[in-house]
């Protein structure tokens, strides 16, 4: 798309010739899309490009460099896994269950919306840590937790955390990949061509990370300390196998409307 158009970007011409654009391309919520687009572009050449990236099938977050979780705006670019509302929850169940948490661990951090969500709701006094194995998710976790004091580390899993954190998380929360490799190709285009693979594969059966989480955190959590996993509905049975047998007290929690499915344990 090319927008000539000298009018200024705020005129009814650019948004009409921008939602024209995004419901040709197949976008269900045009009118929402060719707002953010909007606000997001300084010229109508870079309004161009933002359109043209967003029709090719880039990820809205990833155009515009930010998304909305939990109120929070956070900071997303190319290569970084975008936050899924649904995981909002996975925020929702650990607030319950340590409303007074004093050190949160962000493992498998992504973009750090996790960590970001559970020290605004906690408050100054939270300890924070977030941790990947991909560089480029750790130095965008880096700008989103750095409002609470937040500290980001790359690393592999555990070994990516200081040790002093040891025997002291009040809540882990460990957003690990999921799909099963073979399910990997049926994945939304978005997410298949635009975001790592390594933040989707979680092995044949998508548990292979998850098993290594629960089998490291009695070791890190303190002691009523909650681990929290994101899964889904078929492998929700299974992962709660894997947390009793690493002695977590273990149960699930659901929210039909989000389709969400976390695993929360916690050490006796």
């Amino acid at each position: 798309m090319t927008l000539s158009d000298p009018a200024p970007l705020s005129s009814p011409r650019h948004r009409d010739r921008v939602v024209a654009a995004l419901r040709a391309a197949g976008c269900v919520f045009a009118e929402d899309e060719a707002r953010l687009l909007l606000d997001a572009a300084r010229t109508p050449a870079e309004l161009t490009r933002l359109v043209d990236r967003r029709v090719a099938g880039h990820p809205l977050e990833l155009v515009v460099g930010w998304a909305e979780f939990r109120n929070l705006r956070i900071s997303v670019e190319p290569g970084v896994f975008v936050p899924r509302r649904r995981t909002e929850f996975l925020v929702e169940q650990a607030l319950a269950h340590a409303p007074d948490a004093s050190v949160v661990v962000d493992l498998c951090c992504g973009s750090g919306a996790v960590g970001a969500a559970l020290a605004d709701a906690l408050g100054a006094r939270v300890e924070l840590h977030a941790a990947d194995i991909d560089p480029a998710a750790v130095r965008c976790a880096r700008r989103n937790v750095a409002a609470a004091g937040g500290h980001a580390h790359a690393g592999d899993l555990f070994d990516a955390l200081p040790g002093h954190l040891r025997g002291r998380v009040d809540i882990l929360a460990a957003n690990v990949p999921y799909v099963p490799t073979g399910e990997v190709g049926l994945l939304p285009a978005e997410a298949r061509d635009h975001e790592p693979l390594v933040a989707l594969d979680g092995g044949p059966d998508g548990l292979d990370v998850l098993r290594r989480v629960a089998g490291g955190a009695p070791r890190w959590l303190a002691p009523g300390g909650c681990l929290l996993v994101e899964t889904s509905e078929h492998q929700a049975a299974a992962a709660q196998a894997v947390f009793s047998a690493a002695g977590l007290a273990v149960r699930l929690a659901t929210d039909e409307e989000r389709y969400a499915h976390v695993v929360l344990g916690v050490r006796p």
